[in-house]
């Protein structure tokens, strides 16, 4: 079969057998069916200087319709919904750090985050919405068609409907290229997890104000930007299926890998079920070495991060004012990839990381290679210093493919910012791997990423960045 002129969705919701060619076509194609790069910037720089919203910090006597409990000292909505901050208790046996406690937010809502696509002239194009969420530090970046909580759809708020909601409630009649599971930040969310999902349609979609359709390649372009391509844009570009794609033949796809799919299946299973890692849920009132003060709870070294507050007021979203607590990280995030060229196939490997995080599901997911907070190192044991954290730092400047600072996700996170970056070391280098790391393919992590609580949110945000360096043959083979 071969994929020359563009593909479609089946009948049958069936699998499209042109789809990772289809991609890689869009993901090659720089001028839209709508506007170009310069016309983009054009109309989104427009959008965000009409933009009125204004996102103030305010105190906790300010925070309208939150109180703290007084049994437990949770933070929580007077509904009961939305989400609440919690405190959890952390013991882990095999650790650097083997006890600590602090706070997290508890929100056991499964959201959406999807992107609606449609060809144009043959190509894909991604249905994105410029979006003020109030932890941007820039007020509007480029987020999914859709990104809402349950609360958020179901009206508890009592605002406007979501737009295109109904694409995704209800994808049975269409063509789904992507709907998985995946968690947020195992670190700062208790067991949160997000619907990922890609939905194609063939009718005419109307973009509504604020919205605008753009080529995967222009999206790849967007990327290299400081805060402008959202997380959550981020984790669902993610799930596109480029390659190692549905009915991949695995044992194929790893003949040349440095580990099997089923290796690096048990190696995942074999941390989990060895893990002493246990994290229990207490109030937030008892958790120690974190200190209450005015307008902020803060740990006693001035680390980490902070539970802070603010009020939103803003005419673009389903309603037109709000409060709410947000966690504000002290410091810039690191989060990198160690990447290499395969001497042989050329094939690209990632260096992953098995990582474990108190707020995950299931205890270890594959992280990048660093995922860390420099800082925070002053007062941790020597120990707990990321490995291949100086070999990133230290990186020479013609070895590093991708260097961004990137907004985390703006919901609930005030002005939090990892810079991203992908540094590549010679194929014939050996580097000393400890035992939770392993060198994986492309086509594997794009398996992984087609099953729930495999893959990261830090990690999945720098496989679609990864993304945007591959070729089109990388892409599609």
């Amino acid at each position: 079969m071969t994929c020359n002129s563009p593909g479609r969705p089946t009948s049958s919701g069936g699998p499209d057998a042109c789809l990772p060619a289809r991609i890689a076509r869009s993901a090659q194609a720089v001028d839209g069916a709508g506007r170009n790069l310069w016309e983009f910037h054009q109309w989104f720089g427009e959008y965000s200087a009409s933009d009125s919203s204004r996102v103030r910090r305010i105190p906790w006597d300010d925070l309208t319709g939150w109180r703290f409990e007084d049994r437990t000292g949770n933070l929580v909505h007077e509904t009961g919904r939305f989400f609440s901050i919690q405190g959890l208790r952390i013991r882990n046996d095999q650790g650097p750090v083997r006890d600590w406690a602090q706070p997290i937010i508890v929100q056991r809502e499964v959201g959406i985050l999807g992107i609606l696509v449609k060809e144009f002239n043959g190509v894909l194009h991604c249905l994105m919405q410029a979006k003020m969420e109030p932890g941007n530090r820039n007020g509007i970046q480029l987020s999914p068609t859709v990104q809402a909580t349950r609360s958020n759809y179901t009206g508890v708020h009592g605002g406007r409907p979501v737009p295109y909601l109904e694409y995704f409630r209800d994808p049975s009649s269409r063509q789904v290229l992507a709907d998985v599971l995946h968690s947020e930040q195992g670190s700062w969310f208790h067991r949160k997890r997000n619907r990922n999902m890609i939905v194609e349609v063939t009718e005419d979609v109307e973009p509504l104000d604020g919205f605008h359709w753009l080529t995967i390649g222009q999206l790849h372009a967007l990327l290299a930007e400081d805060d402008l391509v959202n997380m959550d844009s981020r984790t669902v570009l993610s799930c596109l299926p480029f390659a190692g794609g549905p009915g991949g033949d695995d044992e194929n796809g790893d003949r040349r890998a440095p580990h099997t799919t089923g290796h690096l299946r048990s190696w995942i299973n074999d941390a989990r079920v060895r893990s002493d890692l246990d994290a229990t849920l207490t109030g937030l009132g008892e958790v120690q070495g974190w200190h209450r003060s005015a307008d902020r709870i803060a740990h006693e070294s001035g680390l980490f991060f902070d539970v802070m507050a603010v009020d939103v007021r803003t005419g673009s979203r389903e309603v037109g004012g709000w409060a709410q607590p947000m966690i504000e990280c002290r410091d810039t995030g690191i989060v990198a990839f160690l990447v290499k060229h395969d001497a042989a196939t050329g094939e690209l490997h990632a260096l992953v990381h098995l990582k474990a995080e108190p707020g995950f599901v299931d205890v270890v997911e594959l992280a990048p290679t660093v995922q860390c907070t420099p800082q925070n190192y002053k007062v941790l044991p020597a120990e707990a210093y990321p490995p291949f954290l100086d070999e990133v730092l230290g990186a020479p400047v013609d070895t590093i493919r991708f260097d961004t600072t990137l907004s985390e996700e703006g919901g609930r996170f005030f002005h939090t910012r990892s810079r991203y970056l992908v540094v590549e070391v010679d194929a014939d280098r050996d580097l000393a791997l400890p035992d939770d790391f392993r060198w994986v393919t492309m086509r594997q992590l794009a398996r992984f990423l087609r099953h729930s609580h495999y893959v990261n949110v830090q990690a999945r945000s720098l496989i679609a960045c990864l993304h945007s360096l591959m070729s089109e043959t990388e892409l599609s083979d």
